[in-house]
């Protein structure tokens, strides 16, 4: 007997041996084990010509913002070329750090902050390139805020939405409630209403949680990323990452559905991001616990601008 007991202790003691070194490699990866956060931390001080596991995932982040300027360039590599500090170089001058091209820590400490999934800047072909040598979607700006050509046409002025049928997060009767108040701080300050669709019937505008990969080429990421994205007009599609943390009187730990709402409510009229004011709402990050559901001076006077005729 006591030959076999031997055996089967050594059996366990393998066994256990494996699931532990089967552990320690998933905790060696970043996506799922490590926050967003702690990951860029660790790229703090990473500069061009190295080469570093995780910048992958970091040009990604980037090119889904808009930072590249071309889709043609593959992002396969984990070296510190010329394109990412190209790109890092456009992020820090959108938002108006010291432009270095390095990973240093005033930029980390921008992207760890949870934010749109809105690009900051839309790529097209056919535009001149702007000072940072990259070729972009040309962008209205008018004082601090910005917009493009997207608007809706006058005849689109009364709004319909309805909610989809995508992952259930939160009650209906909450979110129903969240968004009417967040349709209601824009009607107050432009020329449209906004009236929730009857059943069955078709809106111009549709919200729904999703989680992951959706379809729409805007993946979503997980907790503590990007929060929502929404679409310019005439599209029409709201969109919240189901793996948040959602509430409508947030924790230090939660984000605030309400002001979430309004900042992609301003995309779907039309509005882009703006970084010349930190407390519009069309800025572009929000931090976990903050409110942030009133509209600017600089939201105003953009969607004025947008929609002055």
């Amino acid at each position: 007997m006591a030959p076999n007991l031997s055996h089967l202790l050594s059996a366990i003691l393998v066994i256990f041996s494996i699931q532990s070194f089967r552990g320690l490699a998933r905790t060696l990866k970043p996506e799922h084990r490590q926050s967003f956060s702690s990951f860029l931390q660790g790229l703090e001080g990473v500069k061009k010509g190295q080469t570093v596991q995780g910048l992958i995932e970091l040009k990604q982040y980037l090119k889904k913002l808009g930072y590249y300027p071309s889709d043609d360039i593959t992002l396969t590599s984990s070296d510190f070329d010329d394109h990412l500090e190209l790109a890092l170089k456009t992020y820090q001058e959108y938002f108006h750090l010291n432009v270095t091209g390095n990973l240093d820590s005033s930029t980390i400490q921008q992207m760890v902050i949870p934010r749109c999934g809105t690009p900051d800047i839309i790529n097209t072909p056919s535009t001149k390139p702007n000072s940072t040598k990259s070729k972009h979607k040309k962008v209205h700006m008018v004082a601090h805020y910005a917009f493009g050509a997207e608007k809706w046409p006058p005849s689109k002025y009364a709004l319909t939405y309805r909610f989809g049928s995508g992952v259930q997060v939160v009650g209906s009767d909450t979110l129903r409630s969240v968004c009417s108040k967040a349709f209601q701080t824009w009607a107050k300050v432009s020329k449209f209403t906004f009236q929730e669709a009857t059943a069955g019937a078709s809106a111009d505008i549709v919200i729904e949680f999703y989680s992951g990969d959706h379809g729409d080429r805007y993946p979503f990421d997980g907790p503590g990323k990007t929060l929502a994205h929404a679409f310019y007009p005439q599209d029409g599609r709201l969109h919240y990452d189901a793996d948040e943390n959602w509430s409508t009187d947030p924790a230090m730990d939660q984000t605030d559905l309400e002001s979430v709402t309004v900042h992609e409510i301003g995309h779907l009229l039309g509005l882009h991001h703006s970084t010349d004011h930190p407390e519009a709402i069309m800025y572009p990050t929000i931090e976990a616990g903050k409110k942030k559901r009133d509209l600017a001076q600089d939201d105003i006077d953009g969607i004025h601008a947008l929609y002055s005729n």
